[in-house]
């Protein structure tokens, strides 16, 4: 049972739409399509908003921190609702997969991303699933810093919305704990 749906990304209009936010994009989409409303809530860091999923409260959290501090609002929220680890999903950029490739995993490392090891180091666990959202890398010799906090391209932004209709889709099988179904269907996509 998932009942906590994380989104990584940086705050500021700056950031908006771009690659490194495909997090925040994913849930604001979603909590739009299910009628949910963000609300600043200071003692847990972040943006909240709980969507119904056929009968199941979900919580989707967007940490006001910047991404390599995410850790924090994510154990506070975690803790104040009593939510472990495996009941957790964070939705993050992935520079290994190409634009339109999705991912579900459960627990691993951090693979360099500092969203993750912020997270993985402030809840001291690795259990939590992992949907994990193609951006593809830069060309050689480019920044990978500046390509992620680059705008995504209108295609690029169009694919991040496909996933999160698959997301909103699959938000009964998730919130349901049915991680296998859900997991079938994210990676098979991009084949």
């Amino acid at each position: 049972m998932i009942k906590l749906i994380v989104g990584l990304g940086n705050p500021g209009s700056q950031y908006e739409k771009t690659r490194h936010n495909a997090g925040f994009l994913v849930l604001d989409r979603v909590s739009s399509n299910l009628f949910g409303c963000w609300r600043l809530e200071s003692r847990f860091n972040s943006e909240v908003s709980e969507i119904n999923a056929s009968g199941c409260k979900v919580l989707l959290q967007k940490p006001v921190t910047f991404m390599n501090k995410s850790g924090d609002a994510v154990a506070k929220l975690a803790r104040y609702y009593k939510i472990s680890p495996d009941e957790i999903l964070v939705v993050h950029d992935e520079l290994d997969f190409e634009s339109g490739v999705a991912r579900l995993k459960k627990a691993g490392g951090h693979a360099g991303h500092n969203g993750l090891r912020d997270i993985i180091q402030k809840i001291g666990s690795r259990d939590f699933y992992r949907l994990r959202i193609g951006i593809g890398r830069p060309s050689q010799g480019k920044d990978v810093a500046n390509y992620v906090l680059s705008t995504a391209t209108t295609s690029e932004l169009k694919v991040i919305q496909d996933i999160a209709d698959c997301v909103e889709a699959l938000l009964p099988e998730i919130a349901r704990g049915d991680m296998e179904r859900v997991m079938t269907e994210f990676n098979s996509r991009g084949k």
